[in-house]
């Protein structure tokens, strides 16, 4: 008999975990690993990282650009 044996299983009710395989001979002592699918692994990233990756970049580079940014803009609006 091979030394492993993978099969794929859910759990159920009660944390029960049932395995069935004509390759495990009766009254046999094994150990048994449970092992979970991969949680997703995809990274967060920041907002700052997203923005740097589009097209034109960040629009302004610290808080004095964007104010005066509004300001002309409001100074248009007036006109």
């Amino acid at each position: 008999m091979q030394s492993a044996l993978k099969i794929s299983t859910r759990i159920l009710h009660g944390g029960k975990i049932e395995v069935s395989d004509s390759q495990l001979p009766s009254g046999e002592a094994v150990d048994i690993i449970v092992l979970f699918p991969k949680a997703d692994t995809t990274t967060r990233r920041s907002i700052l990282d997203i923005l740097a990756e589009a097209p034109g970049h960040l629009e302004f580079q610290n808080a004095e650009e964007v104010d005066t940014y509004i300001c002309e803009e409001r100074e248009a609006w007036e006109r």
